[in-house]
Formats: C-alpha cells, sequence, structure tokens
C-alpha cells in the first residue's frame, strides 16, 4: 500500500523495492514460518499449489504484457522477464506434481475459487491500458519472485527435487530497468499503482494460505 514516507526525490526503482519489501512475500508471516525446516510438507505442498494456479499456466502475467504491447515503457525487458518467468513456470509445474495432491483442507472451494479469482484479476492488471501500470505490475512480480524462489527452493529440498539456475540475475536486471527510467510523475503513480496492485494480490494468496494451514491444524 501507499507509504505517506516516501520522499518526493525517490526513483521507480527506490520506490518499488521499498514497497516489495514492506508489502510482499518476504514480509509475510506465513511464507517466513514456511522457511522452518519442521514446517508439515502439507503447507509447502498447499502453497506450491496455489502458486501453480496463480502463476504456473501459459500465459502468465508477463506474457500478457507483453502481448497486450500497450505498456511500453520497457519492452525489451518484459519480453526478457517473460523469457525467464517461462522457466520458473516449469519449477512450479515440476514441483507441484512432485508434492503430490492438494492437502484435504476445510473450505476448499471457496479457496479455489479465491484463488482462481486472483490469477484473473493478475491478468487483467497486465493488460491495463494505462501506461506503466503492467510494467509496474510486471516488476514488483519479478522482485517479490526472488522471496517466492525461497519458498520454492525449501519445497525442492524437502521433495529432493532441484530448483534450477538462480534467480539473483532477474532481480537485478529488473532493478536496472527500474534505475533506467526517467518518468513524468503520473507515469511513476502508474508505475506505482501496478506494483500496488501486483503485492496486494500476493499478500492476500498469503493470508489464505495461513488461514488453510491454521484450519488444517497446521
Amino acid at each position: 500500500m501507499a507509504d505517506a514516507s516516501q520522499r518526493p526525490e525517490d526513483g521507480p526503482a527506490d520506490l518499488i523495492l521499498a514497497m516489495v519489501a514492506r508489502d510482499g512475500t518476504a514480509a509475510s508471516r506465513h511464507a517466513q514460518a514456511l522457511a522452518d525446516p519442521n514446517v508439515p510438507l502439507r503447507d509447502l505442498a498447499d502453497a506450491i499449489h496455489a502458486l501453480c494456479v496463480v502463476h504456473g499456466t501459459f500465459p502468465g502475467m508477463v506474457d500478457h504484457a507483453t502481448a497486450h504491447g500497450v505498456d511500453t515503457l520497457a519492452s525489451a525487458w518484459l519480453a526478457r522477464a517473460a523469457s525467464v518467468m517461462a522457466a520458473e513456470r516449469s519449477l512450479l509445474v515440476r514441483l507441484a506434481a512432485a508434492a503430490g495432491p492438494l492437502p484435504s483442507t476445510p473450505g476448499q472451494a471457496s479457496a479455489a475459487a479465491a484463488i482462481l479469482q486472483q490469477r484473473d484479476t493478475l491478468a487483467l492488471l497486465a493488460r491495463s491500458d494505462r501506461l506503466g501500470c503492467a510494467t509496474g505490475a510486471a516488476a514488483a512480480f519479478v522482485l517479490d519472485w526472488v522471496a517466492i524462489r525461497g519458498v520454492l527452493e525449501r519445497c525442492a529440498v524437502r521433495l529432493g527435487e532441484e530448483a534450477t539456475t538462480s534467480f539473483a540475475a532477474a532481480r537485478d536486471e529488473a532493478v536496472a530497468m527500474l534505475h533506467g527510467l526517467t518518468l513524468a510523475p503520473a507515469r511513476v503513480r502508474a508505475l506505482t499503482f501496478g506494483a500496488e496492485q501486483l503485492l496486494t494480490q500476493h499478500r492476500g494468496l498469503w493470508q489464505l494460505l495461513e488461514s488453510r494451514a491454521a484450519a488444517r491444524g497446521g
């Protein structure tokens, strides 16, 4: 969410990095709990399956932004990010298969509907006609994926799978792209709006997963 402490002189990179640190997956209580080596495997599996629904299908949100073609602030970066996230989708699908069935949880039907709605909401966000919105959402997505990747890697260890290559270069490229933008205030607002909306959806997903873990007694 917007922070009144943000300074007018902060550039797009500073603003979005601060938003991701404050409101993203790394700040989620449930995502932090999944770092415990003794966390029930069913909780990790539940997170993997949910992430696979939201981000494990093609086209993903970066693909939507690239194909829509309206947000031209960083077209070349979007195309490269789409390629990187395709590899992450493959990892997600592989981990979901290795994790086995979705753990039995009360309220499954309503949770499944909510998760599908998040996927649809992110697709709409990525196809926004507001210049800067899709780029901001995609940048926040890639930057927040650093923490999500940590969850995937912990799950991979528990399942005896490999997590493929490092995600650090993708993170660095997203930051470099943001640092390279020189934008009018209206475009900065669109950029940060897109980032905020992406983070809101991720925050809601982790809250839902935390509630599901509690319902299972995990």
